[in-house]
């Protein structure tokens, strides 16, 4: 009976302790700091005219949430663009290799400004007296660019100047294969006088959107990564309460939510501020401020970084910049799961299907703890073999709790039975199942990837509920191996947990649920195996 009661605390604090871990994920993060730094932040142009600071969200009847110009489409291998006049924005960014989440027939958009209630866009401007901020209008030479075949770059040129000699370029640089979009300023100064610019790069995003489902909330804000600081995060919530102000001469600053990210990445050994702003209408910016130092008259000055937008694919993040990996966030299991998604990769390599790798890895896995798990079976078989003897010091004593305890303690000492025995062993397996429960809720190579048959995305639920009723029902069959708990209630709490889990289930992506019903369907299988084996020993003597 201890022992069941302990069983039972262990579910539900391996429960409470996901719940737990998800919430510091995403919430429990450091203050941003409030340092200030020689540039004047505050000089960053804010939300344009139409999201000027309201404190109300942007309503249906409005005709945009940004201002707009004319607009220059460009299109590659993975990504279609666009590209506005007005400040040289990037506004729409169409990933080609990625489907929507809705309706599959359509490429995913990461950055997009024609809806209200969803504003994800990339800006960039110069700080200085009449120099041209993302409020400025830029021209461009044409309004079509597509990468040719047998190119590996496209370039895309701005051009704005104040009519006084200052000339500034604005050149975009797409490449083949790559989520990496390079832009340059080229600050000419044909002026009598010197001039001192600054640059700034910065995403704006709304704060309500991509924050994932009720029963499975995700990450959306935004992160920034140094050497010295490492990878941090900086929410929303954070932003409304103070601007971040951090100074460095490295690392990246962007906004990153479930699968997909954006990060500005300037160049390494450059002096930098980085910086969010609360910009009002629930709208948020994250940036880097740089100087580009003094041009002189008849010089040019210039000032580059480059813009990831793209999937969190963890095989290229690395080789974009040095911690974007971390923007696929296991939180404090990042130790047990980023070897855990190796060995997964590994797998699916072999065999071409990531529900098949979830099958072979989570077998390997339960071989891996299979030592662990039998003494925690032997120990529920050996329990389960005492329950009748239990039952009948439960009568026998009734409501005498201490006298009960007692003799239940010396029937454990006569047998040789260790009430633990059975719990132990599965607390030292729970980080490894929360770690590759988050490896296969945060990884994008599972999103839109199929399995078998009605199985088309292991990152959605399974529409027809199979895999949890499955699952739902490898757990009523658990709960007949293990051994019966003499209160009543308990038994019935027993009975219940397969109905409420296998509920939870249904809104979970069919990947994690496959994970589970396979280890459930292994686990029946050991538990069966020692059960026989105590029993019929018993049997026999």
């Amino acid at each position: 009976m201890e022992n069941r009661r302990l069983i039972l605390f262990l579910i539900f604090s391996f429960s409470i302790l996901m719940l737990w871990d998800a919430w510091e994920r995403d919430h429990a993060l450091r203050q941003p700091e409030t340092k200030h730094s020689e540039t004047r932040r505050q000089d960053i142009p804010e939300a344009p005219a139409q999201v000027a600071r309201s404190g109300l969200a942007p309503t249906k009847t409005e005709a945009a949430l940004l201002p707009r110009k004319d607009r220059i489409r460009i299109k590659t291998d993975l990504v279609m663009a666009e590209i506005d006049t007005l400040g040289g924005d990037i506004r729409r960014l169409e990933l080609l290799q990625h489907k929507a989440d809705e309706d599959k027939s359509k490429n995913y958009v990461l950055f997009q400004d024609d809806n209200p209630n969803r504003v994800y866009v990339a800006q960039s401007g110069l700080i200085g007296a009449g120099l041209p901020s993302h409020k400025e209008v830029f021209k461009a030479q044409a309004n079509e660019y597509v990468l040719a075949q047998g190119t590996d770059s496209l370039e895309v040129r701005l051009t704005w100047n104040d009519g006084k000699g200052v000339q500034v370029d604005k050149v975009f640089v797409f490449r083949r294969g790559s989520y990496v979009v390079e832009l340059h300023y080229e600050i000419r100064n044909g002026s009598e006088t010197t001039i001192e610019p600054s640059a700034y790069f910065q995403l704006v995003h709304d704060s309500e959107s991509d924050r994932g489902s009720v029963m499975m909330p995700t990450y959306t804000g935004a992160a920034y990564y140094t050497d010295a600081d490492k990878y941090k995060k900086v929410s929303f919530d954070d932003m409304k309460k103070s601007n971040l102000s951090k100074s460095a001469t490295d690392g990246w600053i962007g906004m990153v939510q479930h699968y997909f990210a954006g990060a500005w990445i300037p160049k390494e050994g450059i002096a930098r501020e980085y910086y969010t702003q609360d910009l009002g209408n629930r709208l948020f910016s994250a940036g880097v401020v740089m100087p580009v130092g003094s041009v002189a008259p008849g010089a040019t000055g210039s000032m580059s970084a480059r813009l990831f937008a793209g999937p969190q694919e963890q095989k290229h993040l690395k080789q974009v910049a040095p911690g974007l990996e971390y923007t696929v966030d296991y939180g404090w299991l990042t130790v047990l799961a980023a070897p855990l998604f190796w060995m997964l990769s590994f797998i699916q390599k072999l065999v071409h299907n990531w529900g098949v790798a979830i099958i072979l890895l989570t077998v390997l896995i339960k071989a891996a703890f299979y030592p662990l798990s039998a003494a925690s079976y032997r120990s529920m078989a050996q329990m389960r073999k005492l329950a009748p003897r239990l039952q009948q010091i439960k009568e026998r004593y009734g409501n005498d709790r201490e006298k009960l305890h007692q003799a239940v303690m010396e029937l454990y000492k006569t047998e040789k039975i260790n009430p633990m025995g059975g719990c132990l062993p599965i607390l030292v397996q729970i980080p490894v199942f929360i770690a590759l429960y988050w490896v296969l809720l945060g990884s994008v190579e599972m999103r839109h990837a199929p399995f078998v048959l009605w199985i088309t995305d292991l990152s959605a639920p399974d529409p027809y509920y199979v895999l949890p009723l499955l699952m739902g029902a490898t757990m009523i069959i658990q709960t007949y191996l293990n051994p019966l708990p003499p209160d009543p209630v308990q038994a019935k709490v027993m009975k219940i947990m397969p109905v409420v889990f296998s509920i939870f289930f249904f809104f979970f992506p069919s990947g994690l649920v496959l994970y589970w019903l396979v280890n459930n369907i292994l686990s029946i299988v050991q538990q069966w195996f020692i059960n026989r084996t105590i029993e019929g020993g018993h049997k026999s003597r």
